[in-house]
């Protein structure tokens, strides 16, 4: 009867497996180990999530490289975006049952990310799916879409009849940030290339400069004769950071999601009694739950420019980390529970 139990005991423990994309050290795209791990157990006020997709994010390449190696015990699972269906809740959870679509970040540096086919997170932190999208869609917005609700409702407090400039139009933050600063009533002006000028009005933009060809600073200055933008939004940092004060009215913002490794001369932010804020976003369900009414209302859509199955997450990364040499638009997904492979051409 005993060895019956232990070889009971055996088969449980390895239907308790699942496939998780595991960062074996730090370095390039090939420190990715696709492995079997432990799903772990649930907590009282937790749920389990089986994972249907995720998303690459700027962050999660700086941890592969080990920016943040103080920070991240290896080996780990990193990643920022989960969609998908609750499969098993905790004793105190009284909010979602089993069977429910969700999205939500994992918290970031606290804990397993979204690189696996399931996941357990803290019931505050997450959020019910928006019903028009599909878990592609909507894993593409939860970390970049709670950071551009942070810094443009929270921080930068942007109203109606102001005017944004939002650096870097087509990346994934860029391309979310266009259409929230468009649904609060705001006037935007966009950085793009040339070629992406008509996506960037398509997504609510009324104006976007060619920052290959022209100094933003004397675009800025013309489209607003003279008066300068409300806010600046930074997604690109250096010298962007630095110089964008130039482009401000008296008393206007900057916010920026962009680390700062060097100091930085801000003397002109003085001059315009400018004020900076710097933002690291915090996930919870409350941010979720306003992108969503607004993704619903069809005020907010998600573009993603590339999709690769989970195995081939390394690809995923090179293809974010590279991104200029290719003409990718919006976010790079991760297809978790499938095959899907939607490659963007490269720029030759």
């Amino acid at each position: 009867m005993r060895i019956l139990e232990l070889e009971e005991k055996a088969v449980n423990e390895m239907t308790d497996l699942m496939k998780a994309v595991v960062l074996a050290r730090f370095g390039g795209v090939d420190a990715f180990e696709l492995r079997d791990v432990a799903v772990g157990q649930v907590g009282p006020r937790q749920v389990r999530v089986r994972v249907h997709a995720s998303a690459v994010n700027p962050l999660d390449y700086q941890i592969r490289r080990g920016d943040y190696a103080d920070l991240v015990a290896l080996p780990a699972i990193i990643g920022h975006d989960i969609s998908g269906v609750i499969e098993e809740i905790g004793s105190h959870v009284t909010e979602f049952r089993p069977g429910d679509e969700v999205y939500y970040t994992p918290r970031i540096f606290g804990g397993p990310g979204s690189y696996a086919e399931q996941h357990i997170a803290d019931v505050e932190l997450v959020g019910r799916k928006p019903q028009n999208l599909s878990h592609l869609e909507a894993a593409s917005l939860t970390l970049v879409g709670g950071t551009v609700w942070e810094a443009l409702v929270s921080r930068a407090q942007l109203t109606v009849g102001e005017t944004i400039l939002i650096h870097g139009g087509t990346g994934g933050v860029g391309t979310i940030a266009i259409q929230i600063a468009n649904a609060i009533g705001a006037r935007v002006i966009t950085t793009a290339k040339p070629a992406d000028h008509e996506f960037m009005r398509s997504l609510g933009a009324d104006a976007a400069i060619d920052y290959t060809t022209t100094d933003y600073i004397d675009a800025v200055a013309e489209l607003t004769q003279g008066n300068g933008v409300d806010v600046v939004f930074d997604t690109i940092g250096g010298d962007t950071l630095t110089r964008s004060p130039l482009t401000l009215a008296d008393a206007g913002r900057v916010v920026s999601i962009v680390d700062i490794t060097q100091p930085q001369n801000l003397i002109e932010a003085w001059g315009k009694n400018a004020a900076y804020h710097f933002v690291f976003t915090r996930q919870n369900r409350g941010k979720l739950d306003a992108l969503t009414t607004l993704v619903e209302r069809g005020l907010v859509k998600p573009v993603i420019g590339a999709t690769l199955p989970l195995a081939r997450t390394g690809e995923a990364h090179e293809l974010l980390e590279n991104r200029r040499s290719y003409a990718l638009r919006g976010k790079v997904t991760i297809d978790v529970t499938g095959d899907t492979v939607v490659l963007p051409p490269r720029i030759t």
